[in-house]
């Protein structure tokens, strides 16, 4: 585990703080499910990080920074940059917070939150996936809706 948060310790203070805090303004964690006959409760639980703004730049520091996400651009000019890699969120995402920690208690009870259902849906190696029996995956949604953290449902298949 401690050769896993190496990347961590080489970020810079302040543009560790920086992107905390441009995040706890601009930045989301949200929950997804999308409809999926092959999983075992039929549908996906599906992670993201992103965090939107006009200025590529600046998204292109999340994405230096954690070393994982993607970039898109919309039509009308604003960016978006998106973290959804399970992996990347369990070994970038939520590490970059907890070190870096949002100064919102909005924000942080968001990210409490999120961490919790990340523990439910990515266990631990050789650990049971939770959020794949009944009683984990309605805790996955009383979670998501308790705390206001966006939930969308979709059925359109992938």
């Amino acid at each position: 585990m401690e050769e896993k948060q190496d990347w961590l310790k080489q970020v810079k203070p302040e543009q560790g703080w920086y992107l905390s805090g441009f995040a706890d303004g601009e930045g989301s964690f949200n929950v997804s499910l999308r409809r999926r006959d092959d999983h075992t409760m039929h549908w996906q639980i599906v992670l993201t990080f992103n965090v939107s703004q006009k200025e590529e730049y600046i998204l292109a520091m999340f994405k230096k920074v954690l070393g994982c996400g993607r970039m898109q651009a919309r039509s009308d000019g604003v960016y978006y940059y998106v973290v959804s890699n399970p992996r990347s969120i369990v070994e970038r995402v939520i590490p970059f917070f907890e070190k870096f920690k949002f100064w919102s208690q909005r924000k942080r009870r968001n990210f409490t939150i999120f961490k919790e259902i990340a523990k439910l849906v990515f266990p631990t190696p050789g650990g049971p996936a939770k959020h794949k029996m009944v009683c984990g995956f309605l805790l996955v949604m009383i979670l998501t809706a308790k705390y206001s953290i966006i939930l969308s449902l979709t059925t359109s298949k992938p």
